[in-house]
Formats: C-alpha cells, structure tokens, sequence
C-alpha cells in the first residue's frame, strides 16, 4: 500500500538551551508512520512543498533517513520553511509560537496546485490529512483540494483526517463547515474531543463518533488526551484505556504519535481495538521525551 500524508514541516525550536529540529502535524505522523511500517511492503510519503535553502535540504534528507518517500515534495526556488517555538509548562503541556505566513508550503498551497496530478502519480492508496492542513489553504484553493479529495475517493482511495484544530489559523466560523464537509470524505477519522467541542460546543465523545459516522466515516476514533479514546464503527462502540504516564516530559506530538500508531495498525489489518492499543502505545513513548521526534532507540513495539 502506497501512503501520503499531505501538510507542512517546519523548523522546531524548543528546549532550554533552545535546540534545532523540525515537525508539524502530519509530517510527524508521517515520520513515526514510517518507522512502524518499515520492513514491510507499505511505502508511507509527504506531500508538501520545500525551498532550496540549506533547513530544507537538511529536512528532505531527514525524511529520507527515515524512510519516508520525497517524491511528492515540491522545491520551491527562492522559498523557506516556517518556523515555530515550543514553550513548555512544568507539566509537560505546550505552547506554540508560528512563523510560517510566508513559507514555502503556504505559498505552493495558495497556488494553482494540480492536486489530481499529485494523488495520481504514482497511484496512492490511501491520503492522510489535518485540520491544520485544511487551514493551509485559502478558500479557493480549499475548494479545489476538497474536490481533488473527492475524486480520489471515487477512484477507491482511502482517506484518513485528524480534526487538529487550531484557532490561531482560523475561526471556528470558518472551521466548522469545513471540517464537516472534510467528514464526508473520510473512511477514517481521528478527532480530539476537545477540538470537537470548540468546533460544536461542549459533548460527548459518544455524540462526537455518531455525528462523524453519520457523515459517512467508516470508523471514527475520539481521543480524549490521558483518558480512554473511543472506537466507533456502525457495528461497534469500545473504549480504549490509554497507557499510565509517571512523567510528562513532553505533551506536543502525543496525537500525532497516536495517530500514526493506529493507522499503522489499520494498514496491516489489525483490529480497530488493537490499532488503538498500540497508538496509546506510542503515544505514551513519546511524551516521555522532549520535541516531537523520539529517538528510534525509544520507539516502542506493536502489541502481539
């Protein structure tokens, strides 16, 4: 199986003294998604756009250290990525500080982008995408990515979308039909039940999976930060515990880390229940360490 997750890398600085690296939502997914599935025949790619700066260079070879196919990562000449601080609490909870107005995958995704082309060639599998992804785009060129999607879709590709999110981006106005219409589309979807009750008001995780099953997800799974996520299909409701933390180190890719756990799962055919398992598995490897990327040495192994 051949997958993309669509979004934007940026520079990380973060730490005291403050160290260099890099993130963003759907490209940590990508990364973890990478190193749960290596050795097998799956290929997980980025699809993103990147300048011909010294940081992008360093940020495409890192992907490739990881497994991670480039194909899909258009270089922009002239253009840079953003750039974001991490401030980070005594208890391990984040605090985000954005630069990327005018980065390069801003800039590509304002753009006439042929997406179609892109999702084509070679043939995907299956999309994954953000909240934050969706934010990316101006309004016109988010119509056109949620046709691309559509088309996608009817030609039997599979979409995967976590809610992510994020009013610095934009309003929940301008959110909340998006992200409905972003449902429709979506065989898996992987919403925070926080980002759900800001989108709809305060509710339960149960009335949260209805509305997104309802919408036409195949399965939903509603995350509710240390508790127990649920895992909704039309024939099944569970709660997953999450796995006891001592330490909170640090909180900032724990959903990301989840969702690559549990896509991973999902992708080699293991049951929604067990997917679940084993994204809190990550999950909680990874907010034990600083930054968004653990070590390899860290990473934990799949439940049997």
């Amino acid at each position: 199986m051949r997958i993309a997750c669509l979004g934007e890398c940026m520079v990380e600085l973060a730490g005291t003294p403050l160290r260099r690296g890099f993130g963003g939502d759907t490209l940590n997914t990508a990364l973890y998604l990478a190193r749960l599935l290596a050795g097998t025949t799956h290929q997980v790619e980025y699809l993103s756009a990147l300048g011909d700066d010294p940081l992008s260079e360093q940020m495409l070879h890192a992907w490739k250290d990881e497994g991670i196919d480039t194909r899909r990562v258009a270089r922009l000449p002239g253009q840079r990525p953003g750039l974001y601080l991490v401030e980070v609490d005594a208890l391990g909870e984040r605090r985000f500080h954005y630069w990327r107005g005018e980065s390069a995958a801003r800039r590509w995704f304002s753009g006439e982008i042929a997406l179609e082309e892109r999702l084509a060639r070679p043939p995907l599998d299956m999309l994954y995408l953000s909240g934050i992804s969706l934010a990316l785009f101006p309004p016109s060129r988010r119509e056109a990515l949620l046709a691309a999607l559509a088309d996608f879709r009817t030609k039997g590709g599979r979409i995967g979308f976590d809610s992510n999110y994020r009013a610095g981006l934009w309003s929940v106005e301008e959110a909340r039909p998006v992200h409905q219409r972003m449902l429709s589309l979506t065989d898996i979807a992987l919403l925070t039940l926080d980002d759900e009750c800001r989108l709809h008001g305060p509710h339960e995780a149960q009335a949260a999976a209805d509305r997104a099953l309802q919408l036409g997800c195949a399965e939903v799974v509603i995350k509710r930060g240390a508790a127990a996520c649920l895992v909704a299909t039309a024939d099944q409701c569970i709660e997953v515990p999450a796995l006891p933390v001592s330490r909170v180190v640090d909180s900032c890719a724990a959903g990301d880390a989840f969702a690559a756990g549990y896509l991973a799962g999902r992708i080699q055919r293991r049951p929604p229940t067990v997917s679940a398992e084993d994204g809190h598995r990550l999950a909680a490897a990874v907010i034990g360490h600083p930054g968004a990327i653990i070590p390899r040495s860290a990473m934990p192994t799949a439940s049997a």
